[in-house]
C-alpha cells in the first residue's frame, strides 16, 4: 500500500458524503447507517481516494455498507486493498462473518466480491423498491432485489 494511509475516520469528522455517494444513491439512505458505522479513508496523499464503512451487525458479524473508489483510481486494485482491509479489521475484532449486500442489477460488484472470496448468501426481496422513493437502474434495469454476499473469516 505505498503511498497510501489508510485511516478511522474520528467522531467529530465531517463525514464524507461526496464519497459515500459513489457508492449509495441518496443521503437519506446513507444516514440509515453511517452514524452506527466505522468509516475509514484510503488517501493518497493528496486527496482522499477511497471510503469504505463498516457496521457491526451483531457479535459475529461484520458489515460492509459502503465501499466506493473515485473514478480516476478504479480498475488498480484499490478495492482489493479495501477488502483486505475490511477482512483485517473483522479478524482482528473477532467475527466470524464479513457480509456485503449488492443491487441485483451490480454484476461488476457481484464478481468483484466473488473474485474476493465472496459467496452468495441471501436475497432480500424488494430491498431497492421498498427503500427508496424513486426507480433506480443500473446497467440499464431496475435495481429491485439485494444479493448478500458473505465471506467466513478464519482464525
Amino acid at each position: 500500500m505505498e503511498n497510501f494511509t489508510f485511516s478511522l475516520l474520528k467522531p467529530d469528522a465531517e463525514i464524507p458524503y461526496q464519497l459515500l455517494l459513489l457508492a449509495d444513491e441518496t443521503q437519506e439512505a446513507i444516514d440509515r447507517y453511517i452514524f452506527n458505522s466505522d468509516i475509514y479513508l484510503l488517501h493518497d496523499g493528496t486527496e482522499n481516494i477511497a471510503v469504505m464503512a463498516l457496521y457491526k451487525s451483531n457479535n459475529t458479524e461484520l458489515e460492509i455498507k459502503n465501499i466506493a473508489v473515485i473514478e480516476s483510481y478504479r480498475s488498480k486494485g484499490i478495492g482489493s486493498i479495501l477488502m483486505n482491509k475490511a477482512k483485517e479489521i473483522a479478524k482482528e475484532n473477532h467475527y466470524k462473518t464479513l457480509t456485503v449486500g449488492t443491487s441485483d442489477t451490480g454484476f461488476q460488484q457481484i464478481r468483484f466480491y466473488e473474485k474476493n472470496g465472496f459467496i452468495k448468501s441471501g436475497i432480500l426481496k424488494d430491498f431497492f423498491v421498498e427503500n427508496y422513493s424513486d426507480p433506480i437502474y443500473e446497467n440499464g434495469l431496475q435495481m429491485r432485489d439485494m444479493v448478500v454476499l458473505s465471506h467466513h473469516l478464519t482464525e
